[in-house]
């Protein structure tokens, strides 16, 4: 006798031994797991973004300086005047300020970026600021000439880095030790060669002095890994560090501007 068949709704036909194995392929089939569809997702992004950062222009056509601080501390503190005059310093010379672009020692770099702008003419610099969505710091303060805004710190360090050319780090918190280490890291490993790195301040004194102590004294760290931070206790310190390596960039910068015009003639 032959089996029967019929037709399901949506046109198949089936068999009590067909369905029968559909349901079991039903049970064996693994359900979707979302956070690997979303995992995977962003490991390919991330990928792509990999790939991209592997296209470098020759040279960066402009020297930023980025500042790292404390966003708490606030206009009357000593400190969050050091900071503005940092900032105007290196704005006169003619160097871009990049910093958080938040309140605290970030105002204070972006204010005096924007004070020693002026009367530069041509070698007008630039202030930014990259922000981040916090619940407790929605708009980036008023003295940046342009503003990046990232909702993660991840695409946000990397911005930095990007950007940079040096860096200063200010007293400040948990946030500041994150860009801290994040750079030292890269200059660590060779991914950042020859960008400055500075401290500024006495607060790192008791840092420095641990790491010498324990990891070096271990050897979780190497001697040499002191060597490419520099740690000085004021603002005006900083300052001779960054025109030499600025001093550089433009002697390289004019050789590799001359080098194109010869081969262009």
């Amino acid at each position: 006798m032959a089996t029967a068949r019929k037709k399901t709704t949506d046109g198949q036909t089936t068999t009590p031994q067909l369905e029968e194995l559909r349901k079991e392929q039903v049970k064996k089939r693994s359900p979707v797991d979302p956070s690997h569809i979303l995992d995977k997702a962003i490991y390919q992004l991330w990928d792509t973004i990999n790939d991209l950062d592997q296209i470098q222009p020759e040279r960066v056509e402009h020297y930023r300086v980025s500042i790292f601080g404390s966003s708490r501390i606030r206009s009357g503190d000593p400190i969050y005047e050091q900071a503005k005059k940092l900032s105007f310093e290196l704005a006169r010379m003619g160097v871009d300020i990049v910093t958080g672009g938040g309140p605290g020692l970030m105002e204070a770099a972006n204010s005096g970026a924007i004070e020693g702008q002026e009367g530069q003419g041509d070698r007008h610099s630039r202030s930014f600021g990259l922000a981040i969505h916090l619940p407790f710091e929605s708009d980036a303060n008023p003295f940046v000439n342009k503003v990046f805004r990232h909702r993660t710190f991840f695409s946000r360090l990397h911005h930095f880095i990007r950007l940079s050319s040096a860096f200063i780090v200010l007293p400040g918190g948990i946030g500041t030790a994150l860009e801290l280490f994040m750079v030292w890291q890269l200059l660590q490993v060779k991914h950042v060669t020859a960008h400055p790195l500075i401290l500024v301040g006495t607060m790192w004194t008791g840092l420095m002095d641990w790491i010498n102590e324990v990891m070096i004294t271990r050897g979780l760290a190497s001697p040499q890994d002191m060597n490419v931070i520099s740690v000085v206790s004021s603002y005006e310190e900083a300052i001779p560090i960054i025109r030499a390596s600025y001093e550089r960039y433009i002697q390289e910068k004019t050789h590799a501007d001359e080098g194109t015009d010869s081969r262009g003639a």
